[in-house]
């Protein structure tokens, strides 16, 4: 079957033949139908986050924002049959972790992110098997459609965790929300659709045009803004409730971080670049003394997509809003090389294998 691989960190994806994936007891393999095409694969391709213990190698096939059919079972999975629409969270839990029984399986113990390690091959490949397929696949509806499933993906599930989970979004807060690539954006596209009140940051015009359609009560260039939180302060009278840094870069958080009112909350969305290497310095005392809350946000647990498909199917939420283009798999090594400049608007959806 075909597949883009890392040859090597920074240099083009090439497209390759390798083997068709044979399940495990435990494991389906997938036909992929749809695969979004993320920063986070970018970062594995750079070869980034070697400082918390994942080092993305060669011969790695990228890809964590699946949709397709299940084209062959493992011996022991008693849930799922050939033929069965489907998609997985990125990050593959064991289903036996204290955090997988609670219903967090997006921090299990033993998480094995799809497409960033050897033992998780992913999904830019016209195939890619599963562990515990019984636990961490999820059957798709018949409403939601392959692509719209790949734009649903890591970034917008991502953000509505974010949001509503990690922030406690109410209806009304002002959310500022800093980079308006896909996660933004879906973050934006959410904070409205649940009444919230998105005020989006960006340095490309093209982006904050697309927040605008999404639904942002205000945009604010960053790179004509003198002082970006002292903008968002302005356009909130006094300060956001909820802010997002959906980068990850040292600027991004601290903006973010000042641009809340007191008594605000922090939602750290964005993992960093080896410029950071995981570390951001923060102003802690007037965290303290404005009590400001600072939170992590990492995926979704699967135990909640049934909450996201029935606001999909209501019309309160549409994925396909964020998916900004469709390619082939021929595609990707250009595509990915392209987020380098923040080139990208929405999220790219590889839909021809």
């Amino acid at each position: 079957m075909r597949a883009a691989v890392i040859e090597e960190h920074g240099e083009p994806l090439t497209i390759q033949d390798v083997p068709y994936p044979e399940p495990q007891p435990d494991q389906v393999v997938i036909e992929t139908e749809a695969c979004g095409v993320c920063r986070s694969d970018w970062h594995a391709w750079q070869g980034d986050w070697e400082w918390f213990g994942i080092q993305t190698g060669p011969g790695q096939i990228l890809g964590h924002e699946p949709a397709g059919v299940v084209a062959d079972v493992g011996a022991d999975v008693e849930q799922f049959s050939e033929g069965d629409r489907i998609t997985v969270p990125f990050h593959l839990g064991d289903g036996s972790c204290q955090y997988c029984q609670r219903g967090h399986a997006n921090i299990c113990e033993t998480s094995m992110p799809l497409g960033f390690l050897d033992a998780a091959p992913g999904a830019f490949a016209e195939a890619f098997p599963v562990r515990e397929a019984d636990f961490n696949c999820v059957t798709l509806p018949d409403a939601v459609d392959f692509t719209e499933m790949a734009g649903l993906g890591c970034r917008f599930m991502t953000a509505y965790h974010a949001l509503t989970d990690r922030a406690d979004l109410r209806p009304g807060d002002a959310v500022a929300i800093h980079g308006c690539g896909g996660v933004g954006l879906s973050a934006v596209h959410i904070a409205d659709a649940l009444g919230a009140e998105p005020i989006a940051v960006d340095v490309q015009e093209g982006k904050l045009d697309r927040a605008r359609d999404l639904g942002a009560a205000a945009t604010i260039n960053a790179d004509e803004a003198d002082n970006v939180p002292g903008e968002v302060h302005a356009v909130t009278d006094g300060g956001a409730d909820v802010a997002i840094d959906a980068l990850g870069i040292a600027e991004t958080c601290r903006n973010a971080v000042g641009s809340l009112d007191k008594q605000g909350t922090h939602v750290q969305v964005g993992l960093t670049t080896d410029e950071e290497a995981g570390e951001i310095s923060l102003p802690v005392d007037t965290m303290t003394l404005q009590e400001i809350d600072f939170h992590g946000s990492y995926g979704m647990p699967p135990v909640r997509y049934d909450e996201l498909f029935r606001l999909i199917d209501a019309g309160t939420l549409a994925p396909s809003k964020i998916v900004g283009e469709t390619l082939a798999l021929e595609d990707v090594p250009a595509t990915l090389s392209s987020m380098g400049a923040y080139e990208t608007v929405g999220i790219p959806v590889i839909d021809e294998f």
